[in-house]
């Protein structure tokens, strides 16, 4: 007797419709969510695939179940090709995702109490890096630099200043909402005053580090913490990178330390992801989401918008909506009914709460993947204008909702067969 192992669509047609409807709209949209992106069709299959029934604690060659064969082999393509694309002397695939991967790193070299030192929250900086909401602002004696107030930009007089006089164990460099390029180097001078370890965070410009068109922390940093989506265009999953000596340190925070199996399906498509940021086709790829920001961010100034730091050397733009007279909730709400998805974010020194703030937050590495570049980058800063100008007329959202369904048609996402 045959068993029946029915599609989604008759499984569960409810599941199976919203996933649809999700395709639909990453194809109709254009998604400027800067931590957002497309994977191919190559990562979806291995993401998707009977990897996910294995259970596999432990590392290669060290398991505690049977067979692992092929998973070994797996997990050792990603690492080998993760290696050779970042030059970092180790590799930890396993972590679930970025905090995960931050949280190995405190367990690795602290105790609960000892300072740290992370670029704060409100100045662009990840949860993680130690903001009193976080664990890791909970459970760690947190020190926070952020930017001038002058120009945006990191104060390194304060990261100097507060290193000192706190004598951090870590000092974090990397964020979430920074449009500039990270000076590693000048990070590195300050932990090597204090005696702290240097963790370059870069979760964001993965992607723009391995293509070179961001600055490497590699050779710089002692140890390395990145998401795997975002530019890297993987799964969703986190990977910690660090140097030789400190592998061992490291390996242990994660596993026994903070998790049990890693997650087989995701280190699969972490291995197809990188295998494709080796291709020479992976450098452009990268160097047009900076040229496309870059020209987005000029287009958007002779509009009248005010950039933090005037503009970007990254993926990234932060909008001070301030003088449009909008906040940025009701900017996103309104962009995305016309088709165009942002985040509202905090802006530096920003006089209004986190979850009603002052700017808006946008990037381009989902529009570089599907081959957009600087000259669209005009459209969309024209759309963005047009909205944010009539926030409340349906008749503006509608027309340039089609406008940009017109544009997207033009440029197929990747990973979609719609």
């Amino acid at each position: 007797m045959t068993r029946h192992d029915p599609p989604l669509s008759e499984a569960d047609p409810e599941i199976a419709r919203l996933i649809r409807d999700e395709e639909r709209r990453e194809t109709d949209k254009l998604r400027l969510i800067p931590s957002e992106n497309y994977v191919s069709r190559a990562v979806l299959e291995a993401t998707g695939s009977v990897l996910t029934n294995k259970y596999s604690e432990g590392y290669a060659g060290k398991r505690y179940y049977e067979g692992q064969q092929l998973i070994d082999q797996v997990e050792e393509l990603a690492i080998s090709r993760l290696k050779q694309l970042f030059g970092a002397e180790h590799v930890n695939v396993q972590p679930y995702s970025g905090s995960p991967a931050n949280l190995a790193v405190y367990l690795a070299f602290c105790q609960p109490g000892d300072p740290i030192l992370g670029l704060g929250l409100p100045a662009g900086g990840h949860l993680t890096h130690g903001w009193n909401v976080s664990i890791t602002g909970k459970y760690f004696r947190s020190a926070a630099y952020g930017v001038r107030e002058s120009d945006q930009r990191i104060d390194f007089d304060q990261v100097r200043s507060l290193a000192r006089e706190h004598r951090p164990k870590l000092i974090w460099c990397g964020g979430t909402a920074y449009p500039r390029a990270w000076d590693f180097a000048r990070f590195r001078e300050i932990a090597d005053e204090v005696g702290a370890k240097l963790v370059a965070d870069i979760a964001h410009i993965a992607g723009l580090v391995a293509g070179g068109a961001h600055p490497s922390p590699f050779g710089i940093a002692d140890v390395v913490t990145s998401t795997t989506h975002k530019t890297l265009r993987g799964p969703r999953g986190g990977v910690v990178m660090c140097r030789a000596e400190l592998a061992r340190d490291l390996d242990r925070a994660v596993f026994p330390g903070l998790q049990g199996g890693p997650h087989n399906h995701t280190t699969a498509g972490i291995a197809v992801a990188a295998g494709e940021a080796l291709r020479p086709d992976f450098s452009e790829y990268a160097a047009r989401i900076v040229a496309s920001a870059r020209a987005l961010g000029e287009a958007l100034l002779s509009r009248g918008f005010r950039l933090v730091t005037g503009g970007t050397d990254n993926h990234l733009l932060l909008l001070d909506l301030t003088p449009k007279g909008i906040p940025g909730k009701p900017a996103a709400r309104a962009l995305d009914a016309a088709g165009i998805v942002g985040n509202y974010n905090s802006i530096p020194f920003d006089p209004r709460k986190p979850f009603d703030p002052s700017g808006l937050r946008i990037g381009t590495p989902a529009l570089a993947s599907r081959g957009m570049g600087p000259a669209e980058m005009v459209h969309v800063a024209r759309w963005i204008d047009e909205v944010l100008a009539a926030p409340e007329d349906t008749r503006v959202r509608e027309r340039v909702a089609g406008e940009v369904r017109e544009l997207c048609a033009g440029f197929p996402p990747p990973g979609i067969l719609t």
